[in-house]
């Protein structure tokens, strides 16, 4: 089993996850972060911590795109291990549907 981030994370960029997660496989992108699903340890710490509800257990039905998705962009994004702040209009964002599509961004984020 592994954690992936999903949908909900897209434009909300909450990173309190990040701050718990015992062997730093977050990644960041430009409005997004990924879990890498090879370096997860499935210790489950960062999925209360996200206040959109972003993160799920690849247990759940439907997790195997994100998965791939999570995997995909972990492999090219920056690893990230310090907290930053999530967008200004992040609240707003929170549950906006369909982001994937209309919202996500490939672009690798800082890193830190």
């Amino acid at each position: 089993m592994t954690y992936v981030v999903t949908d909900n994370c897209i434009a909300c960029k909450y990173m309190d996850c990040v701050e718990v997660c015992p062997v730093d496989c977050f990644y960041e992108g430009e409005n997004m972060l990924v879990i890498h699903p090879d370096e997860c340890i499935d210790c489950g710490v960062c999925e209360p911590e996200c206040p959109a509800d972003a993160i799920r257990p690849d247990t759940e039905p439907g997790m195997d795109d994100w998965v791939e998705h999570n995997r995909k962009y972990a492999e090219t994004w920056p690893v990230i291990t310090m907290i930053g702040d999530p967008p200004a209009n992040a609240a707003e964002m929170d549950g906006v549907p369909d982001k994937l599509n209309t919202l996500f961004s490939p672009k690798p984020g800082n890193g830190s």
